[in-house]
């Protein structure tokens, strides 16, 4: 069934002084992580404006419940356990879907209608596919959902892998050994990692070799059973790669692939392998193809207004052309 797009909007709500802003957004603001993580916004507070941003619905509603921790404050009576109470008991918004994990974050949201897709597909499905802009939490919640199953006992194993391939520029000779060699073009993943797991525990599972993180084309020539599997940056692989990558998938396994299309540094006449199997796929019924788009991104405002230009550029240019 058809259904509108979700309006988005922004809303303010001023505190009286910083005393007020400090109980109601509490140590590090958590009590406003709290509030992120329950109803999908996303808030940020400057001094003693709070603005709230995000599917129109969720964000009025946001705001009604905030209202309400306000005038506990207010009373003298505002804990972080105060705001769980008003969240549990007088949300009308449905519970957005959860990625539970252990150690340092011990659950994920989706923070839009895209991403909560993406979490069911995720979810559902032995072979995801996301493409979307920066900033859509693509390899974030791809890696939170494999630690997710890790933890659950749903594969033993998580495989990180990117193309090694510069961005736009040439690097030139790397000091170290392989390891070190490779790391900056793996950075992503592990920032991802370090963000929602202790270092402790990290360096464990690295040990134990029950996470990698490698090069895609080191990929060739294995056969991963019981493993969730995250191909990032899939922009880059060419349509060679792609199907190698692919045809590792093995027994009980999961993938998950991501990239966005607008940013391929491969070179001209490459034929991009996220780009080909759009059309090669779309008929397989146990394949998911989840679209993001600037709805769903998730970092500084600025970064949707960016790509929301981008965009507009590359549709007048498109259009130019026609003529």
């Amino acid at each position: 069934m058809w259904r509108p797009d979700p309006i988005f909007m922004d809303k303010q709500l001023l505190l009286r002084n910083n005393d007020e802003a400090l109980s109601l957004f509490g140590k590090y603001d958590e009590n406003l992580k709290v509030l992120e993580d329950k109803l999908g916004v996303r808030i940020t507070a400057r001094g003693c404006e709070i603005s709230l941003s995000g599917e129109e619905r969720k964000v009025k509603e946001s705001f009604r419940l905030l209202e309400k921790a306000i005038s506990l404050v207010r009373k003298g009576r505002m804990e972080k356990e105060a705001l769980l109470r008003i969240l549990e008991e007088n949300s009308s918004l449905p519970k957005p879907n959860l990625i539970e994990i252990s150690s340092k974050k011990s659950r994920v949201f989706p923070k839009s209608e895209g991403q909560r897709n993406y979490c069911q597909a995720m979810e559902k499905y032995d072979l995801v596919i996301s493409i979307g802009p920066a900033g859509t939490g693509k390899t974030y919640l791809a890696v939170a959902k494999a630690l997710s199953d890790l933890k659950q006992g749903r594969v033993q194993k998580i495989v990180l892998t990117r193309p090694a391939i510069e961005a736009g520029e040439k690097l030139g000779f790397l000091p170290g050994d392989l390891e070190e060699k490779i790391r900056p073009y793996l950075q992503p993943l592990y920032d991802a990692l370090y963000d929602l797991l202790r270092i402790e525990e990290l360096k464990r599972l690295f040990a134990k070799r029950v996470i990698e993180i490698i090069p895609l084309a080191y990929m060739r020539g294995r056969t991963l059973n019981n493993s969730f599997v995250i191909l990032d940056e899939g922009q880059n692989a060419t349509a060679e790669q792609m199907k190698m990558f692919l045809t590792r998938l093995g027994f009980d396994s999961k993938v998950v692939i991501t990239g966005d299309i607008t940013q391929s540094d491969l070179p001209a006449n490459a034929t991009v392998g996220l780009v080909e199997i759009q059309s090669l796929f779309k008929k397989i019924a146990g394949i998911k193809f989840v679209y993001l788009s600037e709805k769903d991104i998730v970092r500084h405002p600025l970064v949707r207004e960016i790509v929301k230009a981008y965009e507009k550029n590359i549709r007048a240019q498109s259009d130019k052309n026609k003529v």
